[in-house]
């Protein structure tokens, strides 16, 4: 059991906490609305701390997951960010998307510091994070992943060092590619199948049974089919992923089509309203269209 501090409360890291202090560790958390860091501490226990540098006082690893990458600065660096606070060795574990340029920037500081970087981006959604069934994909020193992943495994269902510091954002940036095709293929196939006067539910349990077969449509069939938008990971935040997507693809040198153009499909329901929807909400604006 290890002592352990935990940066940011919203809908993934709640729980992702909750589950490395039910797994016994010790857990200080820190959250920018400091009233979310008490509802915590009432509901599971362990302490939490104003700052994120009093937050990672003699922690053996921080963990991270916050929005974006100004809030990752904000709570890294400074003289109240967890970089000024942590022990030499100490692991810096983030589960926040953010671009491959803020992650090698800060894992230059935290090397500056003593202490190791690792960038864990995380898939599987509230869902995933509630079960502690969530992808954690990872870039960093070999060493410093070791010591980490067994920390890690209190949420994940699969956890794997895919490289050097920044190819756990990479690979995120794949799998934020790989979904913006599947939700715009199915939201048309759904609305295809409504406009064509077929039952949609029947036409999910047959085609989920072959190769059309995806998460996206186990998981979200239902509430696209019964215009239900009002949970899960909310357009804005796909918008902000897909945009690192594709100015690393300009970096690499990587066609990204149909991510350009989804990114489009979703600044249409933006405009319609729905930046907190969930991605799913596709659909929606091809109903739209008639």
């Amino acid at each position: 059991m290890a002592k352990l501090a935990f940066l940011g409360l919203g809908v993934m890291g709640y729980p992702m906490a909750g589950h490395l202090q039910k797994a016994g560790h010790e857990v200080t958390v820190y959250n920018r609305t400091p009233q979310k860091a008490e509802n915590w501490v009432a509901e599971h226990g362990g302490g939490s701390a104003s700052t994120p540098r009093e937050a990672v006082q003699g922690a053996q690893f921080v963990m991270a997951c916050v929005g974006n990458d100004d809030d990752l600065r904000s709570i890294c660096l400074g003289s109240d960010g967890a970089f000024a606070g942590m022990d030499s060795g100490a692991v810096f574990v983030d589960h926040t998307t953010v671009s491959a340029a803020v992650t090698r920037e800060l894992n230059e500081k935290a090397e500056d510091n003593g202490v190791a970087f690792i960038d864990a981006p995380i898939s599987g959604g509230q869902a995933g994070a509630e079960n502690g069934v969530l992808s954690v994909m990872c870039g960093g020193d070999a060493q410093a992943y070791a010591l980490a992943e067994p920390i890690i495994a209190a949420y994940a269902r699969i956890c794997r060092r895919i490289g050097d510091s920044g190819a756990g954002q990479m690979t995120k940036m794949c799998n934020q590619i790989a979904i913006a095709g599947l939700v715009q293929g199915l939201s048309e196939a759904l609305n295809f199948a409504q406009q064509a006067g077929l039952d949609g539910r029947a036409v999910v349990e047959v085609i989920s049974q072959g190769a059309a077969a995806s998460w996206q449509m186990e998981n979200r069939y239902e509430t696209m089919l019964d215009d239900e938008f009002e949970h899960g990971f909310a357009v804005d935040w796909m918008r902000k992923d897909l945009g690192i997507c594709l100015d690393a693809a300009d970096e690499v040198g990587a066609a990204l089509p149909v991510t350009a153009l989804v990114d489009q499909f979703y600044k249409d329901v933006q405009t319609m309203g729905g930046g907190r929807w969930d991605t799913s909400s596709l659909i929606r604006r091809l109903r739209a269209l008639g």
